[in-house]
Parts: structure tokens; C-alpha cells; sequence
């Protein structure tokens, strides 16, 4: 018999994993797998404070487990590991979210190619990419187990595309080279282990456009000028995209990467 949408989306019985899970993503992200009836497995960094959001999903009367984790550390990755398999958490979805994007303060990131540091390099190759075939190696036995097993990376539409540098002029914002690198690694990354991984897990990538966070008025006019829906993107707008990857809504959809950009990349 066939499924309707609704059993389809159905995510009771499955625990999913969000590293990152204290970022806007994140949060958006347990949201909509709380709203699905999924189990969460929260992760970010040492000392978070989980309250705020797990009261916020109270109402949704799933079971919530939060773990600390320095994801550019490969010493707490390894603890998290064995946190998790201690724990005989049956996963289904892993969600690797977190990512190293630095800021505009940080020596050698946001500045001009040939001043741009190996150090901020190794930084967000450790979070963007190592962390990522790390936790998707270790975790595979507990996703293929489950059945359902999924891994969504996310990435970047600067995974795909390069950058128009005139969108920062006059704004302490850039687009370092790491950071473009490690999400089009990411992306490669999710297409091999798609077709590694098969038929037991699937694993897509989804690169989101610019999100709307308060910057500077002359870059979001610039960006919204150039994006066909003429607006920057909300955490809400990938809620939808994570209700499909995570649940089988998307059964047998694999090696996919989802741009999700308000056609910013179309032109």
C-alpha cells in the first residue's frame, strides 16, 4: 500500500544527530525534526548552554541528549564517539551542520589572498572537512543499522561558485579561500560517500545562499540585488529541505547537492 506524505515525513523512532546545533541552523534544524516526532542528539561547543532550545522543544515530547564537543579537536571527536556508542543510541540521521567560518577579527582570514594564513587554512579544514569524515566514518555501523540511515552535509553555494568580491566592498566581510574550499570538498565528499555507502545510507549535501543575520546594509542590498526572489534567505527557509533529506520523503534520492539560494547561483 502506498504511503501517504504524512507517514512518509513520519521521524518517530528515529534519533538524528545536529552538530552546530546551538547556530541559527541548528536550531531551526531540532525544531523541524522535533515538529516530525524525531529524537535529537545535540551537539556543540564545551560549556554550551542547551536550556533555552530544549525548552523550546518541550512541547514536542521527544527524547533530547546533548553532548559537548570541540569539532576542531580530533581528541574530543573521539570522545564524542564513545559517548555516543556508551549511550546505545540507535541513529538513523546525522546531520553535520557545524562549520568553521571565522570571523572578521580572526589574523589571516578575512583579508587579502596573499595575507591569508595556513593556520586559519588548517582551522576550517579541521571543522569543515576532517570532523565531517571523521564523525561519518565512526557513525556509519550505527546508521546503516538503523535502516533509514541519512547524512546531510551542509555546504555553500561558495562550494560551487566563486565569489563577487564587489558584494563586500567597504564592509569588514570577505570570502576567504578556505572556507570555499572545504565546502566544495564537502560537496565532492557527500557525492563519494553516496555512492560508497549505498545502498544502507544516503547522503546529500545542501548549499544554502547568503542568510539574513544583520550585516552590513550596503552587502545585503547588494546580495538582495542580485538574487532573483530580490531577498536574503531565513533559517526558516531550510526547515523544508531538512524535513526531506532527514525523513523518506527522499528515499531515493542520493549523491544529491540542494541548492537552496533564492536563484543567487541561477544567473
Amino acid at each position: 500500500m502506498m504511503k501517504s506524505i504524512k507517514q512518509l515525513m513520519d521521524m518517530h523512532e528515529r534519533t538524528v544527530l545536529i552538530t552546530g546545533a546551538l547556530g541559527g541552523l541548528g536550531q531551526v534544524f531540532a525544531e523541524t525534526i522535533s515538529e516530525l516526532g524525531g529524537d535529537l542528539l545535540l551537539v556543540d561547543y564545551p560549556r554550551s548552554d542547551y536550556s533555552v532550545l530544549t525548552k523550546k522543544l518541550s512541547k514536542y515530547d521527544n527524547q533530547i541528549f546533548c553532548i559537548d564537543c570541540d569539532l576542531e579537536s580530533e581528541e574530543d571527536r573521539k570522545a564524542l564517539i564513545t559517548k555516543i556508542y556508551a549511550s546505545n543510541i540507535d541513529l538513523s540521521v546525522l546531520i553535520n551542520n557545524a562549520a568553521f567560518a571565522g570571523t572578521s577579527d580572526l589574523d589571516g582570514w578575512i583579508t587579502k589572498f596573499e595575507e591569508q594564513s595556513l593556520s586559519t587554512w588548517k582551522r576550517a579544514i579541521e571543522v569543515n572537512l576532517n570532523a565531517v569524515f571523521d564523525l561519518s566514518r565512526e557513525l556509519t555501523p550505527l546508521l546503516r543499522k538503523s535502516g533509514k540511515g541519512s547524512i546531510i552535509n551542509i555546504a555553500s553555494i561558495y562550494g560551487l561558485n566563486g565569489p563577487n568580491m564587489a558584494l563586500y566592498k567597504d564592509t569588514a566581510m570577505g570570502n576567504p579561500a578556505a572556507y570555499a574550499a572545504s565546502k566544495g570538498g564537502l560537496i565532492q565528499f557527500s557525492r563519494w560517500l553516496a555512492t560508497v555507502l549505498a545502498p544502507d545510507i544516503r547522503v546529500n549535501s545542501i548549499s544554502p545562499g547568503g542568510i539574513f543575520r544583520n550585516q552590513s546594509k550596503k552587502f545585503i542590498e547588494r546580495y538582495e540585488g542580485k538574487t532573483p526572489l530580490n531577498r536574503m534567505a531565513t533559517e526558516e527557509d531550510l526547515k523544508g529541505i531538512i524535513a526531506y533529506l532527514s525523513s523518506d520523503l527522499s528515499a531515493y534520492v542520493t549523491g544529491e547537492n540542494i541548492v537552496v539560494d533564492g536563484g543567487f547561483t541561477t544567473w
